[in-house]
């Protein structure tokens, strides 16, 4: 298949997680995360995000939010998230099922983005005895239309989780594109804005399988390692998962993959907005471009044998760019999207 803009997890796995993995498989280590690749990625984690935080690696992100989030609550609490996050609608009920039956409370907030306003309004519509008690906050960054949560923002919410005692849980899917986008350190956007635990992303970025866990609040993630277990989720050779954490920790290949996706759909947005007949849908603000295109446009461009998702309405297409993305193949498509706009007299 050529490249296409589908989704970031269409790409293959980058140079430098190929080659931690052939050094993770020469020769023997010990099994169940006992070995020094997992100890390494672990606390380099823990360098780069400046503190001493619980890291735990799992298969996907699924799992990662289902479990972290399956920590935070009980069967009788909620989890207030955006209408559009991605534990509400693409997780086929992974985080009530490991949370026992939590309810989802969805707010919600211009960009996909949660406001404090719509917190609070969720968590004081109801005080009763009789209603799921709210007792986490979920957020994505970036979020599902390809916005960031600046540092302010994520400053507002923690205060409202603050006033109602909520924790705070981040989906870091394309956590590193947004550290890559807003030029941060990792803590100014996670636990040094309260954030309590962070889902960080590694299959968008350059890896095959793997996601890691990190909490901040080293208490919240008592036993969480026999969470792991039940869920399924504990790796035998767990090397062969924290080994490709490693290499895009460990050579810099996760920023450097993330920068490069985010100038690519910059790119691709710049040649987009020649086209007066397209309207973005949000701002381009990591590597994904979000606009509406006429549904025959849609069609046509698909014909031609492009891969892209519209999940946002009629004609709304979501462009997404990965570590391995190229401006040769954006320039191919736009001008198919140039030359089927002529073809079809869109307007």
């Amino acid at each position: 298949m050529f490249e296409q803009f589908a989704s970031d997890n269409y790409a293959g796995i980058c140079s430098e997680v190929m080659e931690y993995l052939a050094r993770a498989n020469a020769g023997y280590a010990k099994a169940y995360g006992e070995d020094d690749w997992t100890q390494r990625a672990a606390d380099l984690f823990r360098e780069i995000f400046e503190t001493d935080c619980e890291v735990f690696f799992v298969f996907n992100g699924t799992a990662a939010n289902s479990l972290a989030l399956g920590t935070l609550c009980r069967s009788y609490h909620s989890i207030i998230c955006h209408e559009l996050a991605h534990v509400e609608t693409d997780e086929c009920g992974a985080p009530e099922r490991f949370t026992h039956g939590a309810k989802m409370l969805v707010g919600q907030g211009p960009q996909a983005k949660l406001s404090p306003a719509s917190i609070e309004s969720l968590v004081t519509k109801r005080c009763d005895l009789h209603y799921p008690k709210p007792k986490a906050v979920s957020l994505t960054q970036a979020t599902e239309l390809g916005t960031l949560y600046s540092i302010e923002e994520l400053q507002a919410i923690r205060e409202v989780c603050d006033r109602y005692q909520l924790r705070l849980h981040m989906d870091g899917a394309r956590f590193a594109n947004a550290v890559a986008a807003m030029k941060v350190c990792p803590a100014e956007i996670t636990w040094r804005s309260g954030v309590d635990v962070l889902c960080f992303g590694g299959t968008k970025n350059g890896t095959a399988i793997g996601e890691a866990i990190l909490f901040f609040d080293r208490a919240l993630a008592e036993d969480f390692e026999y969470h792991c277990k039940q869920a399924g989720q504990l790796a035998s050779k767990m090397r062969y998962v924290s080994a490709q954490m490693l290499g895009l920790l460990e050579t810099g290949a996760w920023l450097n993959n993330a920068a490069h996706a985010n100038r690519c759909a910059a790119y691709l947005e710049t040649q987009l907005a020649d086209f007066p007949e397209l309207r973005f849908i949000a701002p381009r603000q990591a590597n994904g471009v979000f606009i509406d295109m006429p549904p025959l446009l849609i069609e046509a461009l698909r014909e031609k044998g492009w891969h892209f998702y519209t999940f946002i309405g009629e004609g709304g297409a979501r462009l997404m760019c990965a570590w391995n993305s190229t401006f040769e193949r954006i320039d191919e498509f736009v001008q198919d999207v140039k030359t089927e706009m002529a073809r079809l007299q869109v307007s």
